[in-house]
């Protein structure tokens, strides 16, 4: 199955290598750019993309926004933001309102293409030490975020969730508390739907920015 995915940039000269890299793979297909986020909307409305390579900071419409727009609209879409910088607060803020995941524009090609098939089959760019200490830095320089939903969670699923924010994979996870997959599976579910979070890239970051992780 082809993974469609739309450009969203300021810079021609970024959503041109981006396309000349997607291009290239037979699975991938770029089917529309934009060059500012308040584009995305009516972009997404028309290609109908898997996914959206957005960038972070934009003149008019920034990526946080954007994707806001996304979520809200009940887009498919998932997002993979692009940021110059691994410490731009930004990346936080676009990952807690729905973002799948981020990329460094300097990736190479290989980490793009990875991370574009990654979120595309549902699952989240976990996170490296840089977002993670976002995230605690985030939590550091202001009052935490209210999450009502951690309350009712089992102690089990916060195992769950503790080991979600270090980045293993489900598989890992249950490696870790000697269970199946599947059961794994059925706790993230579970810890989702408890703290209202769309994926578990965001479950992590309300983890973080709670207070509820703070190693």
């Amino acid at each position: 199955m082809t993974i469609r995915v739309a450009l969203v940039d300021d810079e021609p000269l970024i959503r041109s290598g981006l396309a000349a890299v997607v291009g290239s793979e037979p699975d991938l297909q770029v089917v529309g750019e934009a060059g500012d986020g308040a584009e995305v909307l009516d972009l997404v409305g028309r290609t109908a993309p898997d996914v959206v390579l957005m960038d972070v900071r934009m003149p008019r419409l920034d990526g946080i926004a954007a994707t806001r727009a996304l979520v809200r609209a009940r887009s498919a879409a998932r997002v993979l933001v692009l940021t110059t910088f691994a410490n731009d607060d930004y990346v936080v803020e676009a990952l807690a309102v729905g973002a799948a995941g981020f990329l460094l524009k300097r990736s190479t090609p290989e980490e793009v293409l990875h991370g574009i098939r990654t979120v595309a089959r549902g699952e989240s760019l976990l996170f490296p030490e840089a977002v993670r200490e976002l995230a605690r830095r985030h939590v550091r320089s202001g009052a935490p975020v209210v999450a009502p939903g951690l309350a009712r969670l089992t102690a089990r699923e916060e195992e769950v969730l503790r080991l979600m924010a270090t980045g293993l994979s489900n598989g890992e996870i249950a490696a870790e508390l000697v269970i199946g997959v599947e059961t794994v599976r059925s706790h993230v579910a579970a810890v989702l739907a408890k703290i209202g979070a769309r994926d578990r890239t965001q479950a992590v970051v309300l983890a973080y920015r709670s207070g509820f992780v703070t190693g």
